[in-house]
Formats: structure tokens, C-alpha cells, sequence
């Protein structure tokens, strides 16, 4: 029985391995915040990409194989060069200042959300991906009015082959009435808010990640939105794979 010398097998190893079809590019705009932590970790350690590139705005030791930032120090979109990409993907959540990757990282306003799109199709891309804040009870005022007025119209005209909305699973928190009964009650039912019912809490970050990668990877061509309902019912025990056969009608 032959056996092989350790310095054969490194050689074997370093060998290029069989040529296969490479897979599409991904372009990820607002990695930041509890969902784009999730969702980036999905889109780059599934390996359905040949390369998931990171807006940033300032360079940054990148920790996930198959990941490349791609650095933009002027904020005018419109002063970019072209990236080649086949798959868009943006995203607003804010980036928690605790940590340094997501401070180094580029997250679009809600104003931007076309001119960031229009550029993501110039460089090819065919699908394109928006993904509000899981929790808009969490979101600053002024990024709520934002993405109030997305113009989702507007992005819809650029002419992706597919284009997916998805939406927060929990509307923003209406402001409490002004009297000081009302108020004195919403004091005291937040100090019981872990007593709310399952279908008044926002969703985990991780299931609205999971909808989102099976999204793209599943969706037909045409636009296709998530309402706040389904995001929520999808992220339910054993209920993504019925919610995504409902929405995009596949398996």
C-alpha cells in the first residue's frame, strides 16, 4: 500500500481545483445595526456569492472571508464610480457607535435611496433588495419621517428585473396622548412590556435576516413586497418556508 509524503499532499492541495461557474456579485449598502450584522453574516457564510462587497467610509480589517469593503469618501452617490454588481442590497438601520467596524462602515439616508439604486443598476445589477429597520420603534424621529417617504416609485422605474421591499415588522410607536392620565399609563405599561403580547414585540433581527436571504435567492422577476405582517408571521416557528411559498410562490 503506498502512502504520500506530506510535502505531495501540500503540493495536491495547492493545485487549482476543477473551474466552476461563478457565481453573482453581491452589493451591500448599510451593514450596520443589529440587522445588517445578521444579514451580512448570512450573505457571506451561505456562499451563494462569488463576492459580497460592503460600502464603507473608511477602510477597515475586514474579519469574513468572501467579504471586500468597498470605501467611498464623498457622500454624493452621484460621484461614484461605477461597481460592477449583480445583486443590489440597502439597508438604513443606524450603526451602534459601540462598535468600531459598523462606525467605519457606509449607511444611506432615506433621501439617498434612489440616486444609491440608480447607481447599483448602472453597474448591472439585475436584482436589488430594500430592507427597512426590523424595529422602528428603536429608529431617531428624523429617520422615521425618512423612510416615510421613501420614493420606492421612483427606484421601481429604474427597471431592476427583481425588486424586493421589505418592510419593518412593527409600525413606529404612535406618541401617547398629551393628558397626564395617559401619560401615567404608558409609564406604567412599559414597565410591564415584557408582558405584551408575541404580536406587539418587534421580530428578531436574525428571522428578518433569514427572510431576506431567501428573498433573494427565491424571488421571480417583478417587484415584491413584504408587509409588516407577513415579516412578522414569517418569522414564527416554521414559518418562513410557508410565508415565502404564499409571497414569491416557491417552494
Amino acid at each position: 500500500m503506498s502512502t504520500v509524503s506530506p510535502l505531495d499532499a501540500l503540493r495536491h492541495a495547492q493545485r487549482p481545483g476543477p473551474k466552476t461557474a461563478a457565481g453573482p456579485r453581491l452589493l451591500l449598502a448599510g451593514a450596520t445595526g443589529a440587522l445588517g450584522n445578521e444579514v451580512l453574516s448570512r450573505v457571506v457564510g451561505a456562499q451563494n456569492y462569488a463576492l459580497v462587497q460592503v460600502l464603507a467610509r473608511e477602510p477597515y480589517v475586514q474579519g469574513l472571508r468572501g467579504m471586500e469593503l468597498l470605501a467611498q469618501q464623498d457622500d454624493d452617490v452621484r460621484q461614484w464610480p461605477v461597481q460592477h454588481a449583480d445583486v443590489g442590497l440597502i439597508m438604513f438601520e443606524p450603526p451602534r457607535l459601540h462598535y468600531q467596524r459598523e462606525r467605519a462602515l457606509w449607511t444611506p439616508r432615506p433621501d439617498q435611496l434612489q440616486a444609491v439604486a440608480q447607481w447599483m443598476h448602472c453597474g448591472g445589477g439585475q436584482t436589488l433588495a430594500v430592507v427597512l429597520p426590523h424595529d422602528a420603534g428603536r429608529l431617531p424621529q428624523a429617520l422615521k419621517r425618512g423612510l416615510a417617504n421613501l420614493n420606492e416609485q421612483g427606484v421601481a422605474a429604474l427597471g431592476f428585473e427583481r425588486l424586493i421591499f421589505v418592510r419593518s415588522a412593527r409600525e413606529a410607536q404612535k406618541a401617547g396622548a398629551g393628558h397626564w392620565l395617559q401619560r401615567t399609563a404608558n409609564t406604567m405599561l412599559s414597565a410591564f412590556s415584557h408582558m405584551l403580547a408575541q404580536t406587539e414585540r418587534p421580530v428578531r433581527a436574525m428571522h428578518v435576516a433569514r427572510l431576506v436571504e431567501a428573498a433573494l435567492l427565491k424571488a421571480p422577476p417583478g417587484i415584491h413586497v413584504a408587509p409588516p405582517e407577513l415579516v412578522w408571521r414569517a418569522a414564527q416557528k416554521e414559518g418562513l418556508q410557508p410565508e415565502l411559498q404564499s409571497w414569491l410562490g416557491s417552494s
